[in-house]
């Protein structure tokens, strides 16, 4: 009997082990390439899926180690992202004919934003960089006021590597609040991402309730 119950164990071991490993190798490479092409294309919402990444760390057999890895995934995939776009971005500037990147950047930038983006950015210079990472809806003005005022894309690499850092950091604590709240991961999941999905929208949902206010407003007063 006890032969059969240590056989029993590691074949349960055998079971878990892989499913782990598994799911580690196809979730961090899915995670880089997900965040980079969020950076690429702002219509995907990274931070939710660094925060349900952790979520999933926070209940694998080696939580340090895994929520680590994350971080390190997730910052270099940020990082990365914002080069690249940067870099094509670049290109539309240089280029007589402009460029299809430097369009969209353009089309997801709000006029009265892409001012503010600006006159902060004269003002503190790289540091603007990072808080931009950390505003929702702030990182494409701030990179289309650098891509106007014609910064080296080394001067931004220095400011995109801790706004990155900082990035990661911050979604990753949100999935570590989700991912500690509930008993199953698939809810600390759901929490992680109703979390960042309200913090990403409330801002853009709080700009259009004041300009709507401010336009009764004067309508009234026209009246």
């Amino acid at each position: 009997m006890g032969d059969l119950a240590k056989l029993a164990d590691v074949v349960d071991l055998a079971r878990s082990v892989p499913s782990e490993s598994t799911q580690q190798a196809v979730g961090y490479p899915s995670l880089f390439l997900l965040v980079v092409f969020g950076s690429l294309v702002p219509v995907v919402p990274t931070g939710a899926v660094v925060s349900s990444a952790a979520v999933v760390a926070i209940h694998q057999t080696a939580p340090p180690l895994s929520l680590l890895v994350v971080f390190g995934v997730a910052s270099l995939a940020a990082f990365s992202g914002d080069v690249m776009l940067y870099w094509l971005g670049r290109r539309g500037v240089a280029s007589k004919n402009g460029s299809r990147w430097l369009e969209r950047i353009h089309d997801h930038a709000a006029p009265e934003r892409l001012d503010q983006a600006q006159a902060r950015l004269e003002e503190h210079g790289v540091a603007v960089l990072v808080l931009s990472r950390l505003i929702p809806a702030g990182r494409i003005p701030v990179m289309l006021a650098c891509l106007l005022a014609r910064w080296p894309l080394r001067r931004f690499a220095r400011g995109a590597a801790p706004a990155a850092l900082a990035w990661a950091a911050t979604y990753q604590l949100i999935g570590i609040l989700g991912g500690s709240l509930f008993p199953e991961p698939w809810e600390g999941v759901a929490a992680a991402v109703v979390l960042t999905v309200v913090i990403s929208t409330a801002p853009a949902l709080w700009r259009r309730l004041r300009r709507r206010t401010a336009g009764d407003a004067r309508s009234e007063a026209a009246g």
